[in-house]
């Protein structure tokens, strides 16, 4: 799939969203060492902070600034309108903050957060959106972003409704909506962004080539298929639609993990780096979540599903995203500094750009607090837990001082 760099925003737009997004990642970590395991509720006020401040800070932050460089070059098109990117982050940030604080300590904030973090998203969406529209042709990707970012506007439809509930604003049914949003947002947006990113950026990375695209077709379809029947099931109350919803997933995810192994097995490039490290232990992790998630189905109980829980979110989608940050931002800077400067004087290869001994310190101090927070959380031991989030605080300290060293190489 051809990519074209042409369309690209300046790299000061989009480093914001990358710094920001570690910071925030360090932040909800540290956060984790107030949880207490023996006693954790979906609904407690610490777990929907924690949620909120690590999806739309850390997750939602990163994802916007790598789509604000990806939409543009993959549609081969310019953005509609660059500059209000310089407006989604700071909005997105105070919204974030907000909310954070307002499930903690002060419900009659969450309203006024809930409407910040919808105006970012929305500006997101509607500036997506318009870019697309000056697409002549569309391919696999753009029809993944176009429904990724459809699944997102519907997931904050939800979630405002969810907030003035939570506050007391408007009565409605907070749990009846919860599974609703959760699978909009966590699988519409998320789920479908990283499938049809994947389709880019692996084949660009590994240098993989000549495979068929068939199984993240009807994975990308089957799982959009899922969301739609879990929003329904949590609309009208169908235990009947949210089980065939949740097997709908598992199916496309197992689609979209083979298609992950063609694409390896045809690579070209072999370098053994922090990116393939990382991506690797993501999809073993999204391979114990197949596995743990179909014994779930049969034999349902709550430390099962809190792992399940952990490991997608710390396991699958950190290290896709933590791994790619080592690929996406030593690419970007390189191109906009020293891109000019060839055939002038040398210039450094990407590789001489990431930290590598720093990067593997990383690896393994995130990759052990994961494993040591999930041995943790099955057995609700509180004091394995904490022993886990401490390594994963380092590791997470070590991925911004890595990122900024990245950022600001000379």
């Amino acid at each position: 799939m051809a990519v074209s760099t042409d369309f690209a925003p300046p790299f000061k737009l989009i480093a914001p969203y990358f710094v920001i997004g570690a910071i925030f990642f360090v932040f909800s970590v540290a956060l984790l060492f107030g949880f207490d395991i023996s006693n954790l509720n979906s609904m407690d006020s610490h777990t929907l902070s924690w949620v909120h401040i690590f999806l739309l800070g850390f997750v939602m932050m990163v994802i916007f600034g790598a789509m604000a460089q990806l939409v543009p070059v993959v549609l081969e098109v310019g953005h509609f309108a660059v500059d209000i990117y310089y407006i989604i982050y700071p909005l997105l940030f105070i919204g974030t903050i907000l909310m954070g604080y307002g499930f903690l300590y002060s419900p009659e904030l969450l309203p006024y957060g809930g409407v910040v973090v919808l105006v970012s998203l929305l500006v997101f969406v509607f500036e997506t959106f318009m870019t697309i529209k000056k697409v002549k042709k569309f391919n696999l990707v753009m029809v993944s972003v176009v429904i990724a970012n459809i699944f997102l506007f519907l997931g904050l439809i939800f979630g405002i409704m969810m907030a003035l509930g939570y506050a007391g604003t408007i009565s409605v049914d907070i749990m009846s909506l919860l599974k609703a949003h959760i699978y909009l947002v966590l699988g519409g947006y998320v789920g479908i962004t990283i499938m049809g990113m994947s389709l880019i950026l692996l084949p660009m990375f590994w240098l993989s080539h000549s495979f068929s695209w068939r199984p993240v077709e009807y994975a990308l379809t089957i799982m959009s298929v899922a969301v739609v029947v879990v929003m329904l099931s949590s609309i009208f109350d169908s235990n009947i639609l949210e089980y065939a919803g949740y097997i709908l997933s598992i199916i496309a995810l197992c689609l979209y993990f083979y298609q992950i192994y063609i694409i390896y097995k045809t690579r070209v490039r072999l370098d053994k780096d922090i990116y393939l490290y990382s991506l690797l232990f993501s999809y073993v992790c999204l391979a114990l979540v197949l596995i743990m998630g179909v014994i779930y189905l049969f034999y349902p109980n709550t430390s099962l599903l809190l792992t399940i829980g952990w490991i997608l979110f710390f396991g699958y989608i950190t290290f896709v995203i933590t791994g790619h940050l080592y690929k996406i931002v030593p690419f970007l800077v390189w191109y906009e500094r020293f891109a000019p400067l060839i055939g002038k004087q040398k210039v450094p290869m990407l590789a001489d750009m990431v930290p590598e001994r720093s990067a593997k310190f990383q690896f393994a101090f995130s990759a052990l607090g994961v494993t040591i927070c999930a041995i943790g959380i099955f057995f609700g031991i509180n004091d394995i837990f904490k022993a886990g989030v401490s390594f994963l605080l380092v590791g997470s300290i070590f991925m911004v001082k890595d990122l900024m060293y990245m950022i600001n190489f000379k």
